[in-house]
């Protein structure tokens, strides 16, 4: 792959995680508005979302979101809070710091994130 395609993918790659901080923050911030308030800028960000979302997948890149989900050594994550736990406790990723980009089937850029322990 020549270096211009590469630091297009890399760019894109950064957009994708910036929209990913972005939109815990401005979901944060529009929820102190009014109703009407809210609908109005929450259509203007799905609006937002839907066009960078549409140049990630031309690029064949997608964002993976894996909050809720069982947590497993081989999933392509870095947890950091890792230590905090037993090897016997089941695991879930109570948040994602930073999402997984795929490109196509491979990933592109790992996820980072936070470790919760599945209560039984």
């Amino acid at each position: 792959m020549d270096d211009t395609l590469q630091n297009l993918q890399n760019s894109l790659c950064s957009i994708a995680l910036e929209l990913f901080r972005f939109q815990r923050v401005f979901e944060k911030a529009i929820s102190k508005l009014a109703i009407e308030d809210q609908v109005k800028y929450q259509s203007q960000f799905a609006w937002f979302v839907k066009r960078v979302t549409k140049a990630l997948t031309e690029a064949n890149l997608r964002i993976i979101n894996m909050e809720g989900q069982p947590y497993d050594p081989g999933m392509a994550v870095t947890p950091l809070n890792i230590d905090d736990f037993g090897i016997d406790d089941e695991l879930y990723i109570a948040q994602m710091i930073e999402p997984i980009i795929m490109q196509g089937d491979i990933v592109y850029k790992t996820g980072t994130a936070i470790l919760g322990r599945i209560d039984k």
